[in-house]
């Protein structure tokens, strides 16, 4: 063969490989583009309207376009036991997961399997309750206080002293946690405030309602009422009692909203604010999960806050529509259920949303996935909540949303 031959041999072969390349590489990025995501949604504690309505977005958002074509959501619950959740997060990482959304059970017992998910290119996302796994994004409000915030609005409306209930979560979790640390760090400055009776309500009305009765029973002399999610029950138990009302501090739920602006319940003693936990935290943290899996966000794992929801009395405001608008924050009585949790909407983050996914867990009509901001508002670090060896920041349960009206 010659030597003008075997070159011009040399670059057809060259030029072969060069095509052969080109053609994978274009192949690559064609399966890129139409690649179908795994996406696990893993609860833990489930059974409320809070975690209905949290399922209920994520599902409205993969349904809509162009979600709808991107991604696969398979969702697991796993119940209140961290060692039946660590088996699902183990099943769904063999599964070939890109991404888990979760709503995780501890903050600390979870953690070697998300290393291990992490460590095999999975997307781990906490919404509301955080895990203290470096590898692990968390999105919550937690660090946003409303424990504290909520403690001082009721010792300023009891002037700084009178028996309290403390109405909890469930025990065990991260948001149980901040929330009751953050208010007895409030109640812990003011001696004529005393914690009469504390007791767990999972975040469930009807269990809220049952434990707040045998407080009652006990001490029905009592004069305010401190409530994670589940508000609600605890007016309905002091319905039930007869007599005057006290003031209550609690979540998001529609009847406590409507309550608080109710003047007849004001006129027997109903006072308080309504604050806490957004439902809408999942599909924040769903979008961004999105966001950085179809390459449109570059995010390492961080600790990234949620704003921290305040309505008083006097600022509850129906809404005509299906939706946040006008700043409105609360529905007509009967056009939702007393238990839904109003935090579903946002304007800014997701503005896809409207009733239907919220309740039903369906893609508002005519509606696409908008970008986020490129922003994100990066949490504070809280040792055991959502990092494992940080130092907390020096004013961690500093006043954000209340000023004390009386002193300790």
């Amino acid at each position: 063969m010659t030597k003008w031959k075997s070159a011009t041999k040399a670059v057809a072969l060259g030029t072969t490989a060069l095509l052969a390349i080109a053609a994978l590489t274009g192949a690559a990025s064609a399966q890129d583009a139409d690649k179908k995501y795994k996406i696990y949604l893993s609860l833990s504690y489930s059974g409320n309207s809070w975690q209905s309505e949290a399922v209920n977005i994520v599902k409205a958002l993969a349904a809509t376009p162009p979600y709808d074509k991107q991604v696969e959501l398979i969702e697991v619950i796993s119940g209140t036991d961290p060692q039946a959740q660590i088996s699902a997060y183990e099943s769904m990482i063999e599964a070939g997961a890109d991404g888990i959304v979760s709503f995780p059970i501890s903050s600390t017992a979870l953690n070697r399997t998300i290393k291990r998910g992490c460590d095999e290119g999975v997307l781990f996302f906490s919404y509301d309750a955080t895990v203290t796994e470096p590898c692990a994004y968390n999105v919550s409000y937690i660090t946003s206080g409303f424990g504290e915030n909520t403690a001082q609005a009721l010792v300023n409306e009891l002037g700084g002293k009178g028996k309290i209930f403390l109405s909890r979560g469930v025990p065990g979790n991260s948001v149980d946690k901040r929330h009751t640390d953050g208010a007895m760090h409030i109640f812990n400055q003011y001696p004529g405030i005393e914690v009469a009776a504390e007791y767990y309500s999972y975040w469930d009305d009807r269990t809220t309602q049952q434990e707040t009765a045998k407080a009652l029973a006990a001490h029905p002399d009592v004069d305010g009422i401190w409530a994670q999610a589940g508000e609600y029950g605890a007016i309905q138990a002091l319905l039930d009692k007869g007599g005057d009302l006290v003031p209550v501090v609690g979540e998001n739920s529609n009847g406590f909203r409507l309550a608080l602006a109710n003047p007849e319940m004001q006129a027997k003693g109903l006072k308080g604010v309504s604050s806490g936990s957004p439902p809408a935290q999942s599909g924040y943290a769903f979008k961004l999960m999105m966001e950085i899996l179809t390459g449109k966000r570059e995010l390492e794992p961080t600790n990234i806050q949620y704003p921290l929801p305040w309505v008083p009395a006097d600022k509850v405001k129906l809404c005509e529509g299906d939706t946040f608008e006008n700043g409105c924050n609360t529905f007509p009585d009967g056009k939702v259920p007393s238990s839904f949790v109003t935090e579903v909407f946002n304007p800014e983050l997701l503005p896809e949303l409207s009733l239907a996914s919220a309740l039903e867990g369906k893609p508002t009509p005519g509606a696409t996935i908008q970008p986020l901001p490129a922003e994100v508002t990066k949490a504070p670090n809280e040792p055991g909540i959502n990092c494992q060896r940080c130092e907390p920041p020096a004013d961690l349960y500093k006043l954000t949303d209340v000023e004390p009206t009386v002193q300790p």
